[in-house]
């Protein structure tokens, strides 16, 4: 049921699969290298290169040192503009980025669902909720292939937390697979017409995500009509005839491990079909025709785009999706205060989590900078009051990297390159023969502290490394070396030694890097990051309140960074990290007016709410952060966010911890989602446990009215009911409205929430404009999934349609009524 959008020169698939060989068939099933496909050069069949989203579309080379690209807000500040326009314009540029680096697939969007608040990319996934979720991705998906270019929506499916990621088994029944995790690739699909979908690290129920052939082949091809390909995450396939006779097509990345010659070896043994290939085969070379690959020779020279009007809707975007929280009547901050910017997040543009949604941004603009650019140098005023990382701070200058063949650094390096930043990730090395278990490379710098005493020095490795101060060894990367929470979860746990340093006195530093002698059971990984700080301490608190007490405003920068929230591990708790909390009371007690400025990947606990008087939450809005926070602080645009996930007052109340250890974080390598359907706000609606935040909350800097709604009949009919307001901004500041509705259930011999939304309506108004909503209701809105009769269920009864602002601020309820049961088969 895919869509096929832009006008591309037919192909004729069928010849090509006859012409091929088997073993050219069963090349194009496997990637050649990380970002590329194999190609048959003899047929007109070319590489087909991919690249990494959601938030942007990365260049070759590392995670943050490749060729640079826009960064963009990622996912969850997308889910919190509620805004599918902005979803679909987001997709469309992105699909210029992609092309841009010689790409033709871009890897997203990501519609996992949040499930505990705790995963470690849900920065990465839209909401909590399906429908938000799905309206946001089909609109995404369709600005990509609008223009040329292929989505891979991922990762299929209830692969919603980081822990123990390439082996833990979901278990999850039916029902709330369908009505949760699966809805929103179903609506890709049938809505969106996507070309690929990426398959989970995960076991679902037990079973590898990439040799189901339940979700692959029964639910996605034969009963949603999907027609496009599956694909690995990377790594992520484990096993040859299983994997291919579930419905899966392409490994990735390459060199194959499980295709290749063990595919031809299982054909010959019977083991897979040739028909089973040729499919696959079919399907891949239908990806290459819609994405215009045979009209190309295969993947172009990267180059950057930094372009105006990219910028502009990075900027704008950011501001639609800043919840503001809490507002005592500071914000928007008038006239020209002084102000002082405080925080570890004041001064460094924490544009993106961390992971494989990690770019290198042309540039990056700090909330202190863009604060001065809009006020004025001098009435911006910074501090740091304490640190938020989770790794010591990197090492940034002057470093030389020599690449050596063999583990021992001998003879001349093979290649030297410069780089600017000690964090390193080799996806391909850059001598094209080198073994990935056979090669070395020194890092040398120079340092100079600018102040004296103890400094910390931290090294985290995917490989073996050691690390040198004026050639003294200061720490050892290789002794006891086992897996931690870095890297994707391939290096270690960060090792840290201290070392005495002379201020203006330069160091040279060294840090050794080589490979492991024998291939990594799973992923390979070659990575090394290396930093080096003088730590924080109370004194620095101390500055932070004197500068506070100083000024008119106290704003505090405060939240997470790509360290915390990142692809490879989930957070130990919901606190803010380090002494954030203690700095912003300690704040809060000199100056009346603080103000709050969070930038996580999700929730957080607030006890220190109540003695702030704003808190806004702006996520990780890429590169143009500074100059966004500035828009909206300053009133020159409004916060247009709403949540898109409940934040609890404490970790615990979330529904994923509903049986302890088996139900979050998992145990025995399963994971069992006992809450069923009740996850987000229908667990603390249906439970009654209170929350921080609802859903849906987000407040403005104006008022808005809305009129009595109507409906467009009291009885469910074949086109569905019409839901219409009017909203009018009633006050004298432009602002957004998003109208939400909610359905409750008639009577149903299954448990179901007290509500569920099933639509919405985002309405930006000028001071006094006025503009319609209008939400339109199907059958299939008021079903629940039924596993013994295989399909959509409505029972025939009073449903409620609740008109509401956030989950808890309803504003009218009305009651429609469906006159028969309803059925619709899966």
């Amino acid at each position: 049921m895919s869509k096929d959008y832009p006008s591309r020169t037919p192909v004729d698939i069928a010849a090509l699969l006859d012409a091929l060989t088997p073993e050219e068939q069963v090349s194009l099933l496997a990637g050649a290298d990380f970002w590329t496909t194999e190609p048959v050069a003899r047929l007109g069949i070319p590489k087909l290169k991919v690249s990494d989203g959601p938030n942007g579309a990365r260049g070759a080379g590392g995670l943050t040192n490749g060729t640079k690209a826009a960064a963009f807000p990622c996912a969850i500040a997308l889910g919190a503009s509620w805004n599918v326009a902005a979803a679909r314009e987001m997709g469309c540029e992105l699909a210029a980025e992609t092309r841009s680096k010689g790409a033709r697939v871009l890897l997203a969007p990501t519609v996992n669902i949040h499930r505990s608040g705790l995963n470690g990319r849900n920065f990465e996934c839209y909401s909590e909720d399906p429908m938000l979720t799905s309206a946001l991705a089909v609109a995404y998906i369709e600005g990509l292939q609008a223009q040329g270019v292929g989505a891979t929506i991922k990762h299929f499916v209830a692969n919603d937390s980081e822990i123990e990621r390439q082996t833990i088994s979901s278990d999850v029944d039916e029902r709330t697979l369908r009505e949760i995790y699966l809805a929103p690739f179903e609506a890709a699909v049938k809505k969106a017409g996507v070309w690929a979908v990426m398959t989970g690290y995960n076991r679902l129920n037990g079973v590898h995500m990439d040799a189901h052939k339940w979700a692959m082949t029964e639910v996605a091809r034969e009963q949603w009509g999907y027609d496009g390909i599956f694909m690995s995450d990377w790594f992520g396939t484990n096993s040859t005839a299983e994997s291919i006779n579930a419905g899966h097509d392409l490994e990735m990345p390459g060199p194959s491990r499980y295709r290749g010659a063990r595919l031809l070896t299982a054909m010959e043994a019977g083991e897979v079909a040739p028909e089973t290939v040729r499919a696959a085969c079919a399907r891949l070379l239908k990806l290459f025709e819609r994405v215009g690959a045979f009209e190309s020779e295969g993947p172009e020279e990267e180059v950057t785009r930094d372009l105006p009007e990219t910028r502009a809707l990075i900027r704008r975007l950011g501001a639609e999706g800043a919840v503001l929280l809490k507002n005592d009547g500071i914000l928007p901050l008038a006239g020209a205060p002084s102000v002082a910017a405080i925080g570890p997040n004041a001064a460094v543009a924490r544009i993106m989590g961390g992971g494989s949604a990690q770019i290198n941004a042309p540039y990056r603009v700090s909330p202190l900078e863009g604060l001065r650019a809009a006020l004025g140098a001098d009435k911006v005023a910074t501090a740091p009051g304490c640190g938020n990382n989770r790794l010591i701070e990197v090492l940034k200058g002057d470093l030389k990297l020599s690449f050596f063949r063999g583990r021992s650094f001998e003879g001349a390096p093979m290649h030297t390159l410069s780089e600017q930043e000690a964090n390193f990730f080799w996806f391909d090395l850059p001598v094209e023969d080198f073994d990935q278990d056979n090669f070395s490379v020194r890092i040398e710098t120079r340092f100079t502290p600018a102040e004296s005493g103890t400094y910390v020095a931290g090294l985290v490795n995917a490989g073996f490394a050691r690390a040198y101060v004026d050639g003294q060894e200061i720490i050892d990367g290789e002794t006891g070396w086992q897996k931690g929470m870095n890297f994707f979860g391939l290096a270690n746990d960060e090792q840290r030694g201290t070392v005495e340093l002379e201020a203006g006195r330069s160091y040279e530093l060294r840090i050794d890097y080589y490979s492991p002698d024998h291939p990594d059971d799973g992923i390979t990984v070659r990575a090394l990051r290396f930093g080096i700080e003088k730590p924080t301490g109370q004194a620095e608190i101390d500055a932070a309140v004197a500068l506070a007490g100083a000024r008119d405003v106290a704003l505090l920068f405060v939240g997470r960074n790509e360290e915390w929230d990142s692809e490879g591990h989930d957070l130990p708790h919901m606190d803010l990290p380090g002494d954030q909390g203690a700095l912003i009371e300690a704040v809060a007690a000199v100056n009346p007016n603080t103000v709050v400025v969070l930038q996580t990947g999700g929730p957080v606990e607030m006890p220190w709410l109540d003695k702030v008087k704003a808190v806004v939450q702006f996520w990780y809005p890429g590169q143009e952060v500074g100059h966004a926070m500035a828009d909206v602080l300053l009133g020159k645009v409004g916060p247009g966010g709403r949540l898109p996930q409940s934040f609890p007052v404490a970790m615990k109340d979330n529904g994923a911890w509903t049986q302890a250890a088996i139900s979050y974080p998992g145990e025995g390598g399963h994971v069992r989602y006992d809450e069923g359907v009740f996850v987000g706000y229908r667990f603390h609606d249906s439970r009654k446990v209170p929350v921080l935040f609802p859903f849906g909350h987000g407040l403005s800097y104006t008022r808005f009215g809305w009129s009595t709604a109507q409906v467009s009949s009291t009885k469910m009919t074949a086109a569905g009911v019409t839901l219409s307001l009017e909203v009018t901004n009633s006050g004298d500041r432009a602002g957004a409205e998003v109208v939400q509705l909610y359905v409750t259930p008639a009577e149903a011999p299954v448990a179901r929430p007290e509500k569920e939304l099933r639509g919405f309506a985002k309405l930006a108004l000028a001071p006094g404009e006025s503009g319609l909503a209008e939400i339109t209701v199907t059958a299939r809105e008021l079903a629940f999934f039924d596993v013994a009769k295989g399909g959509w269920s409505a029972p025939a009864g009073r449903y409620g349609l609740v008109v509401a602002s956030s989950a808890e601020a309803v504003q009218e309820r009305l009651e429609i009524t469906l006159a028969e049961d309803w059925f619709e088969p899966a």
